[in-house]
């Protein structure tokens, strides 16, 4: 097996001002191809710095794919340095030159000089076109290794490795296994209790292997494994997340870069069912996020923002009687909004919210009480309560991820009893 390592240049991901998608994207494509990726680096422009993850990398990974530091600028110093360290020398690419000049034709901007440093490549380096930028890619094989240049932008990078630097790896006959993942979501569940549940199966883990990872209020399980034929690998797949399931699976509600969201519109769409949101405690957090999904439309007839009092009682018709001596935050408050909200707005499904976010507790309620209504067309209304902790802005964001996964639980059990 090839194992590789990614170091992605520049100061500006070291100060935080752009995320290192870069990695993950790349992560992913190896992982495709058979390849193991044991280390991400970030180091920042400077050569000194630059040559000393160089060093490090060359110990443990013969594939080392560089992203960033390619520009016109003298801050821009991968090749530089990678040159210096191989002592390869940099030489001018007329396709690559004339492709910067084309480019700066095409977009009518007056070409400086330091573009042309853009057309500088490593010696004897295999050159790897760039279609939506200026400076090109290039793949240099010396000593054992394998070292690859990439641009930073993830717009010229990602489809230059898809398009050419993909094909060059896989050509090196240097891929064996297949690796494919599999990510199993859950909620309701926390890390520590799923971790308890499954841990014979951690333990005894070598192929596939299992890795948890929490966060957002969720966990996931991400399930690997390694064969020559992706069939097989897929299968062993299968046998682990059977026996997982056996154990955690009423928690598992989808898989990979799925969300509740998604997952709650996909089966009210399926079954043609419509929803409205009554929001106190989360301020239209619920509808914000349940419009973000494309299509929603056709399931979402809209909802109310309901923070004071006067709104719940004269818009949707919560009883003075409740406000006064159960309070809004309530269970009886809850029960009466989803069922009023879905009412009035003729939905088939109706959600409510309401709580203490924070940072005082409010009607003698601590920080974290939640009650969660949901009406459903044809089954009792049912009101769910928490104890969240944590933030004001992680208490809402949770309590919304709950409502979803009680809707979710709801529909199924409706289902069932089918």
């Amino acid at each position: 097996m090839k194992n590789a390592e990614i170091i992605a240049v520049g100061s500006e991901l070291l100060l935080g001002q752009i995320v290192n998608t870069n990695a993950r994207f790349i992560s992913q494509q190896l992982a495709e191809l058979g390849i193991n990726v044991y280390f991400h680096t970030v180091v920042g422009d400077n050569p000194d710095r630059l040559l000393s993850a160089i060093k490090t990398a060359e110990r443990r990974a013969n594939i080392i794919i560089f992203t960033g530091g390619l520009g016109p600028t003298k801050d821009d110093l991968t090749k530089e340095t990678i040159a210096r360290h191989l002592g390869k020398n940099l030489v001018l690419d007329q396709d690559a030159l004339e492709s910067i000049e084309l480019y700066f034709t095409r977009t009518k901007r007056l070409m400086t000089e330091n573009n042309r440093k853009q057309a500088l490549v490593l010696e004897g380096s295999h050159i790897l076109p760039n279609n939506y930028g200026m400076a090109p890619g290039m793949v240099l094989e010396t000593n054992g290794n394998t070292y690859m240049l990439l641009p930073g932008p993830p717009k010229e990078m990602e489809p230059m490795f898809r398009q050419y630097g993909c094909t060059v790896l896989a050509s090196k006959d240097t891929v064996n296994e297949k690796i494919v993942s599999r990510v199993l979501r859950f909620f309701g569940i926390g890390e520590a209790a799923l971790e308890t549940e499954i841990m014979d199966i951690i333990d005894a883990q070598s192929n596939p292997t299992i890795a948890p990872l929490a966060g957002d209020g969720e966990v996931t399980l991400r399930l690997t494994a390694k064969h020559v034929d992706e069939n097989v690998a897929e299968s062993m797949l299968d046998e682990v997340e059977k026996v997982i399931r056996q154990r955690v699976g009423q928690y598992i509600y989808g898989y990979n870069d799925t969300s509740l969201l998604a997952e709650l519109t996909g089966v009210l769409k399926e079954r043609n069912l419509t929803i409205t949101a009554a929001e106190s405690l989360t301020g239209g957090l619920f509808q914000k996020e349940l419009t973000s999904i494309a299509g929603v439309s056709s399931v979402f007839k809209g909802g109310v923002v309901c923070y004071s009092n006067e709104v719940k009682h004269k818009i949707l018709q919560v009883e003075q009687e409740t406000l006064d001596n159960d309070g809004a935050v309530s269970e009886q408050c809850a029960f009466e909004l989803a069922e009023n909200t879905s009412r009035l707005l003729a939905a088939d499904i109706g959600v409510s919210f309401t709580g203490v976010a924070g940072p005082d507790e409010l009607e003698g309620k601590p920080v974290g009480t939640v009650y969660i209504g949901i009406a459903i067309k044809g089954r009792p209304t049912v009101v769910e309560k928490l104890t969240l902790g944590g933030t004001r802005e992680a208490i809402r964001n949770r309590a919304v991820k709950y409502g979803c996964y009680f809707i979710l639980q709801n529909l199924k059990e409706s289902q069932n009893a089918i």
